[in-house]
């Protein structure tokens, strides 16, 4: 069977889900073989043998740390060339995206970014993707090279498929473009014990009807009872009410959880572009003409500020 190679995004050696969920497509073409970079690279094999990976390539170096996205890159065309996949799968982040890119314009290959599911083709693999604002479903394949994919966080459930991997080292000579931009200073994100946005689950999104920053509070109340992030349309973003890294849409990040919940928003296309892909999705607004309800699955036409806190209120009282 084909070899596909699955880039890891992890943390000093704790594995992202958006790169398990990887696995289960990847395991869809062919046998997954995960590059992992960086501090503890070696420590997620486990992880990655859990989930089917039949074999880690690890490489560490204070590239990975010190400068931005080229030796990332290095490596991963190491990998490539070692392997000579079927695929090359890559998480569909800024940075994956940027990788991915890259790493297709070095070996000549066509990219299909922002992929919401993966199937096995006569020719190739065969990437469904939302396009337009989510208004079209396009099925599309790469037709020179090998597919470099990205694919967008909850695309694919994330299964168990425990198999023995193997971890072996990946040889890297970085170029000289690889210590071209260096990273200066690092800030840690304030933690506010909620999912990632991009990877949550359940999202609540905020927009205009909250009326302003300290209603957010609602918002954020009922998404701490289902272990949700919190979001924000770009009219709540531009008042100042939610920081622009909440902001779900066309020119903020795109979401595609199994439940969004949205309170307060119209519904205009901007918004729709960031999350049109849910499961399910619930609108909460008093305006029963609201462009909104065309794309729900199910709508509460009512005053948000009656209708969240009895939801909370409902929700505490199951789980209680």
């Amino acid at each position: 069977m084909a070899e596909v190679l699955v880039y890891v995004d992890h943390v000093d050696g704790a594995v992202r889900k958006p790169t398990l969920e990887l696995l289960t497509l990847a395991r869809r073409i062919g046998e997954p073989v995960a590059v992992a970079l960086g501090g503890g690279a070696a420590d997620t094999a486990a992880t990655l043998a859990e989930h089917g990976t039949v074999k880690v390539l690890t490489h560490d170096a204070t590239e990975y740390a010190e400068y931005l996205v080229v030796p990332k890159v290095d490596a991963l065309q190491a990998a490539y060339e070692r392997v000579s996949p079927a695929a090359v799968l890559v998480p569909s982040s800024a940075e994956g995206k940027e990788i991915a890119a890259r790493l297709a314009l070095r070996i000549g290959s066509g990219i299909i970014t922002d992929a919401v599911d993966l199937e096995a083709g006569d020719e190739g693999p065969v990437a469904t993707q939302s396009v337009f604002a989510a208004s079209f479903v396009t099925k599309s394949r790469v037709s020179k090279g090998t597919p470099v994919i990205t694919v967008k966080p909850n695309s694919a459930a994330v299964e168990a498929a425990p198999v023995a991997g193997t971890v072996e080292a990946l040889a890297v000579s970085f170029s000289e473009k690889a210590t071209g931009t260096k990273i200066t200073g690092r800030t840690a994100r304030e933690s506010t014990g909620r999912p990632e946005l991009t990877e949550a689950a359940i999202v609540l999104s905020g927009g205009r009807g909250v009326g302003g920053a300290e209603n957010f509070a609602l918002i954020e109340t009922l998404a701490d009872s289902l272990g949700a992030a919190v979001g924000a349309s770009r009219a709540a973003v531009d008042a100042g009410w939610y920081p622009h890294t909440n902001q779900v849409g066309q020119t903020g990040k795109s979401v595609s959880p199994q439940l969004y919940i949205a309170s307060g928003i119209s519904g205009a296309i901007q918004h729709r572009a960031g999350m049109q892909t849910s499961k399910t999705i619930v609108a909460i607004n008093k305006d029963a003409e609201a462009p909104i309800f065309d794309l729900v699955d199910y709508g509460v036409v009512g005053d948000l500020f009656e209708v969240v806190p009895q939801l909370t209120e409902e929700i505490m009282a199951r789980k209680g």
